[in-house]
């Protein structure tokens, strides 16, 4: 089954990322943590992004899981599901308990109903395969000749405070990563596919799980943690202070990263 992915390698211990929407194997986001703890990271594209088919939606975990052992990996320390990844970090972890150690979900996605439909439709016209091109050239544009108005655009659907007390947070080099991230993405077949319902497979995870959000998210709300904390046997939740859905952003991100790798350690 055709598959793509990135590895990094680094350590002996191996951490399985599932990035969001908009996202591919080859534009890391928020993977830091994990690089300075010496893990090796392990990225599949999610179907319909980059150059995952769409195809391998049905069984896609059962696919990264064959990927594993190909690349000879019979253990991962955790699976993370970022954002929209989060119900197939899940899933993974529910299907695939020998493999997956522990999980850690950061702006995750749950398997409450999601997006709003109002949102729906607007995903539907503006992300859709025949528009999707056109949508990311105009947000490409938008960040090369008017930075600061693109920044404020894309920021106004991740966070629920005013638009200019997110923008005055940021530093310089967070202004950089975000005109560098806005540029790269792509939707891909894989957003529109990201709406359908996903079946709730948290009854099924028994692995020590780690749950990170902000109340202050626009893009996936504070509910959606709340509900995988108090559906998940063993998970903890770990509130941010971030201002917007970007929790790597926040000023406590390095007590959270903390967090993170004493959680990897402490099941290790």
């Amino acid at each position: 089954m055709e598959l793509e992915f990135r590895l990094d390698r680094r350590g002996d211990t191996v951490v399985l990322i599932f990035h969001g929407g908009h996202m591919r194997a080859g534009l890391p986001l928020g993977e830091e943590v994990f690089a300075a703890a010496g893990c090796t990271v392990l990225v599949p594209s999610r179907p319909g992004y980059g150059g995952t088919p769409l195809s391998t939606a049905p069984h896609f975990c059962d696919a990264v899981r064959e990927l594993c052992a190909d690349l000879g990996v019979d253990r991962v320390a955790a699976a993370v599901g970022i954002s929209g990844g989060g119900p197939t970090a899940a899933t993974m972890a529910a299907r695939h308990p020998s493999l997956v150690d522990r999980l850690i979900m950061i702006s995750a996605v749950s398997f409450l109903p999601y997006p709003d439909p109002v949102t729906r439709l607007g995903a539907y016209v503006v992300f859709n395969g025949a528009t999707e091109r056109l949508t990311w050239a105009g947000v490409r544009a938008l960040m090369r000749l008017a930075p600061e108005a693109g920044l404020r655009l894309m920021l106004r659907g991740l966070s629920t405070l005013p638009v200019g007390t997110v923008m005055a947070a940021l530093s310089d080099d967070d202004r950089a990563m975000l005109l560098h991230l806005f540029s790269h993405m792509r939707s891909g077949r894989g957003f529109v596919s990201d709406l359908r319902p996903t079946p709730d497979v948290t009854a099924g995870i028994d692995q020590p799980t780690l749950v990170i959000a902000t109340r202050t998210d626009r893009g996936v709300p504070f509910a959606h943690a709340e509900s995988l904390a108090n559906t998940i046997r063993h998970a903890s939740l770990v509130e941010s202070q971030a201002h917007t859905h970007l929790v790597w952003l926040g000023t406590d991100w390095p007590s959270i990263a903390d967090r993170i790798r004493t959680f990897l350690d402490a099941y290790a």
